[in-house]
């Protein structure tokens, strides 16, 4: 399943052109493996992903070919769509024909470390130290870690700058300032608040920061946190300060009614930046997402891929894939890889860093440090837990059930009762 934070064709061009090359050739990168003499006669290694979109896959190809370079090897990169990934995986798990490097979207992780098919990282020595918890968690099946990611993204609030001061409303920080603003940010042609609430794990995705920082939990879903949380959003819809059409927007169909100005504020993630710094006559910002109550600090969900190194025949072929995977999880190659991807470094140290050089990811960078995995408390369970999510969401929105019956009928999903 392809990440809600991983939209079907990424961002633009790099800031930095050329400039991860020339991070990838200083000493270090691909360091922290071991490297006998039995994986020098390696000389090429195989890694698949699913970054088929321009200019996103040349631009993994480049690292991976720097990445390689340190390591000593050529990398033969395949990609093929995100939707064809897992089949295709698991298919060469029972043919045992895995490439010697794999890039998977966090969620899945679980399911294919299940397998045995993948290998934990800690037998290469690969250092996975300086991560956020929440970002080692992704990567971490049965107390081991299998894979790491170079960055992760979640999301956050955006508001227009100008609606917001011609209206004389601060940005909103808790949900009854939320409430309050988008009301008096809603007129004729204009909402004041945009989700996406379609009936797909993007939806659920872009509940999980209200469901978890209000204490809600993906192991109980029909609790009276998790109806607060979703009685939030009924409430934007019927006040008529959020459109009913959020029901079937994508998040970027969100943006797109951002950057329209039909909205004057709404939840997305920074791989909207790009697109949005190209109109210079629209004044955005970025907030962390409003909090139940004042002094809270909001939960949201990690979106991002992880790399791994699957199980295969020849332990040198093992080795050398664990020196790329180091590489790319090199702190100068996450900065760079950052900021041409408007990612958040997966090093907390790094990300500081970042967030200095870059103002507009600020906010992410300050949610990426208590957020969560979204599989890390149910594991290969999560994608029911997310389609009973996504099922309430639209039950409670339509008026078709109250959020509390509408979430009942979610944990029957989530348990397949």
């Amino acid at each position: 399943m392809i990440s809600p934070a991983r939209p079907p064709a990424r961002r633009t061009a790099a800031l930095l052109s050329g400039a991860i090359a020339l991070v990838l050739t200083t000493t270090g990168c691909g360091g922290g493996t071991g490297s006998g003499s039995a994986t020098s006669k390696v000389t090429s290694i195989t890694a698949l992903d699913y970054y088929t979109d321009e200019p996103e896959h040349s631009q993994w190809g480049e690292i991976l070919t720097a990445c390689g370079k340190a390591a000593g090897v050529k990398v033969e990169q395949t990609s093929v769509p995100g939707a064809s990934l897992i089949p295709k995986v698991l298919q060469q798990a029972s043919s045992r024909t895995l490439p010697d490097l794999l890039m998977l979207d966090n969620p899945d992780l679980q399911q294919i470390a299940q397998t045995g098919a993948l290998t934990p990282l800690n037998q290469y020595g690969v250092d996975s130290s300086g991560f956020a918890n929440g970002i080692l968690s992704a990567g971490t099946y049965k107390g081991k870690v299998y894979g790491l990611a170079p960055y992760v993204s979640t999301v956050a609030l955006f508001y227009n700058k100008d609606m917001l001061a011609k209206a004389g409303v601060a940005v909103p920080r808790t949900w009854d300032e939320l409430k309050t603003a988008a009301a008096k940010l809603t007129r004729p042609g204009r909402y004041g608040m945009a989700v996406d609430a379609n009936a797909t794990f993007e939806g659920s995705w872009q509940f999980l920061p209200f469901l978890w920082s209000n204490g809600g939990d993906e192991k109980q879903l029909d609790t009276p946190q998790a109806a607060q949380a979703l009685q939030l959003w009924v409430d934007l819809v019927k006040s008529g300060s959020m459109s009913k059409s959020v029901l079937n927007w994508t998040q970027a169909d969100v943006h797109d009614q951002f950057a329209a100005g039909k909205t004057a504020m709404m939840i997305n993630g920074p791989w909207r930046i790009p697109a949005l710094d190209k109109d210079k006559n629209l004044h955005w910002g970025v907030a962390p997402i409003p909090v139940p109550k004042t002094g809270q600090t909001p939960v949201t969900p990690l979106g991002g891929e992880v790399w791994t190194v699957p199980q295969s025949l020849s332990k040198a072929r093992q080795e050398k894939a664990a020196q790329v995977l180091a590489c790319l999880n090199d702190s100068s190659s996450m900065l760079a890889l950052a900021k041409q991807h408007f990612t958040v470094p997966s090093r907390s140290t790094v990300a500081s860093e970042y967030a200095e050089q870059v103002p507009s990811m600020a906010a992410f960078v300050k949610s990426v440090e208590a957020a969560r995995s979204r599989t890390s408390q149910l594991g290969v369970k999560w994608p029911k837990a997310a389609t009973g999510i996504y099922t309430a969401i639209q039950s409670a929105l339509t008026g078709e059930q109250t959020p509390e019956e509408a979430l009942r009928h979610a944990q029957q999903i989530a348990t397949g009762d």
